[in-house]
């Protein structure tokens, strides 16, 4: 059985290569199809519930590409076998062309049916077989053209977005930081006379303790000096609560 046909497509020839590639689409377009995979080789496992006649069968079958050249052409060669209703094996080629925007679609079929099919008659199988292909495409071009159009519609809805403005875009933008501010001198604690007068006596514990390690290594003239300051640090820190007050040079 050899069939042949010519379809133009009003898609993009990248468009119709990748519906004729996904499992989905072919599913849709194939008349009683119950199931259809795509296998690790790149090709497809389908099971199909078909009516030649009167012969009725589920067939189940495996195809697989070849001569893969994208986005333009491809071969299908596969088998199905439907049981006791007999078998069906061939191969496609397919071919896809531009022109002016649209695609024209090219298919040669050359297949071979043995069993019941092969007795019920080449004019009515042919019949049939081309009566599915009718169907298959018509089906095919409609989800093509809803793709296409899907397509168009997302690119003209990018290009026609309003750009924002730029009061709005400086309405949206957050608010500089705010500085932190700088801690006048009436904000600093000051620390009180109690507080001053420990600090003199840590250091003058310090300072004995300091003096007790490094004595022998001091001569008496540094002696003197320490013991000058520790007295010195000994009368602010016990004498009058108020603050002293100097003699003018």
């Amino acid at each position: 059985m050899d069939m042949q046909g010519e379809y133009r497509i009003p898609a993009s020839r990248e468009t119709v290569w990748d519906a004729l590639n996904d499992p989905e689409v072919l599913k849709a377009c194939i008349a009683g199809c119950e199931s259809l995979e795509r296998t690790e080789d790149g090709g497809f496992e389908a099971t199909v519930k078909a009516k030649v006649g009167p012969v009725k069968a589920t067939f189940k079958g495996a195809v697989r590409l070849e001569n893969v050249n994208p986005p333009e052409s491809y071969t299908i060669v596969g088998e199905g076998k439907g049981g006791a209703a007999g078998f069906a094996k061939g191969g496609a080629d397919v071919k896809l062309t531009e022109d002016e925007g649209e695609t024209i679609l090219n298919y040669t079929v050359n297949a071979q049916v043995g069993g019941k099919l092969a007795q019920i008659g080449a004019r009515l199988v042919d019949s049939t077989a081309k009566k599915y292909a009718t169907d298959f495409f018509e089906k095919f071009v409609e989800i093509v053209n809803e793709r296409e159009a899907a397509g168009k519609e997302a690119v003209v809805t990018e290009d026609d977005a309003p750009a924002p403005s730029p009061q709005l875009e400086a309405e949206q933008a957050p608010p500089p930081p705010e500085a932190p501010a700088r801690e006048s001198a009436a904000d600093t604690p000051q620390p009180t006379m109690t507080e001053t007068r420990d600090d003199i006596a840590r250091a003058a514990i310090d300072a004995v303790d300091a003096t007790k390690e490094k004595r022998k290594g001091m001569s008496p003239f540094q002696w003197i000096l320490l013991l000058v300051a520790i007295l010195a640090g000994l009368t602010l820190l016990f004498g009058g609560g108020g603050p002293m007050t100097g003699t003018g040079g």
